[in-house]
């Protein structure tokens, strides 16, 4: 899979781009704030309907401009597809393949495969739970398209869910007491159990598949690193006890729904719901010790990157080749990590390399270069 073509409109600093791209390497450099960044986030927004840098679509359109548009010739299997998304902040994003219009956007999710690394990705180990549940969700995603909508529901009932407890609560403080709110609070135990059991099932699977690749990928990344420890562990921490065996999503619909109940009045006391996969954890460690507070830096970086490279290994195992984008990586890592992660992922049908200076950019890594100053793209 590759991105043969790629067209912006309106997106971020560019306020139109036609760019040739090419399988194997492909290297943007230029000093900070150039635009660099924009044209490789293009590429993973159209993959994933989301952005690495920012939470809402808003800054993705260009100042002074009401929508943005990314567009994409994608030669996947020999066969072209053109990918589009209109960024609309504030209303409905509407989605494109070879010009004829998708119900929803979120059906183009799966069709271009990305995985990003970049400095942002420090996060997953030394962040909040959010940034490892996110890693997690934007994985399964992009593995299998239809649980985009089983995250979507489970996000609306939760909100729904939270202002129904305020509403309750507030009233139950107030000494009134309201059988109905109660009665309906209910039902929408039964809907964040459904929803909750097919997400966290599914989290549990993934994590289980990744397992393996994280500590390959780890030990490949730390070997040549001095005094660095080559145990890593990946668990998953459940917000309540999970039944024992294998995840069947009844059981676990059943044991979230006694869950919640035991913690009804907690719950309704700080208007907020307390269990459910939104309050779940990734929890990486290293020997017996949590990474978090206890890696070193470069400990901390290997095990991001390692993350990373689970996540490209994992799809590229369900027979998809994913692009994959360096954000200004190398920057971050010695070089011996910049060597090692060189060599775990040279052979990637095509990569999207972003670098201030071509010397940070490993000899295997070298292919198509392009100047970017200015918002202006040159190939070199």
């Amino acid at each position: 899979m590759h991105v043969a073509q790629l067209s912006l409109h309106d997106f971020r600093s560019y306020e139109r781009l036609d760019l040739a791209l090419e399988p194997g390497g492909n290297v943007f450099v230029g000093p900070n704030g150039q635009g660099k960044t924009n044209l490789v986030e293009a590429v993973d927004y159209l993959s994933t309907l989301a952005s690495h840098r920012v939470a809402t679509d808003a800054p993705l359109v260009r100042a002074g401009a009401d929508r943005a548009v990314v567009r994409a010739d994608v030669v996947r299997d020999g066969r072209n597809a053109l990918l589009e998304i209109e960024i609309v902040p504030g209303g409905s994003n509407r989605a494109r393949i070879n010009k004829s219009p998708l119900p929803r956007a979120r059906e183009l999710i799966g069709l271009l495969r990305t995985v990003i690394f970049s400095p942002e990705d420090l996060a997953l180990v030394k962040g909040d739970p959010s940034d490892r549940r996110r890693f997690l969700d934007t994985l399964l995603v992009t593995r299998t398209p239809r649980l985009a909508g089983v995250r979507s529901d489970y996000d609306r009932i939760l909100r729904q869910r939270n202002t129904l407890l305020k509403t309750a609560g507030a009233g139950r403080r107030r000494g009134g007491g309201d059988s109905g709110a109660l009665a309906t609070l209910d039902v929408w135990d039964e809907h964040l159990a459904s929803a909750g059991a097919a997400l966290l099932a599914a989290r549990l699977e993934l994590v289980e598949a990744l397992r393996p690749y994280v500590a390959s990928g780890y030990g490949k990344i730390a070997a040549e690193a001095t005094g660095t420890r080559l145990d890593v562990g990946v668990t998953y921490r459940s917000s309540f006890e999970l039944p024992t065996g294998a995840p069947d999503r009844e059981v676990l619909a059943a044991a979230l729904l006694a869950a919640v109940a035991a913690r009804r009045n907690e719950e309704l006391e700080r208007g907020v719901s307390l269990v459910g996969p939104h309050r779940d954890e990734l929890v990486l460690s290293l020997g017996d010790l949590p990474a978090k507070g206890y890696a070193s830096h470069g400990e901390s970086w290997s095990l991001a990157l390692a993350l990373r490279i689970a996540a490209y290994d994992l799809l590229r195992s369900d027979g998809d080749d994913p692009i994959l984008i360096l954000d200004d990586v190398f920057a971050e890592l010695d070089k011996d990590r910049r060597d090692q992660l060189a060599g775990l992922v040279g052979d990637a049908e095509q990569v999207l390399v972003t670098a201030p200076v071509p010397q940070d950019v490993p000899a295997l890594l070298e292919g198509v270069r392009y100047d970017v100053m200015e918002g202006v793209v040159t190939r070199v």
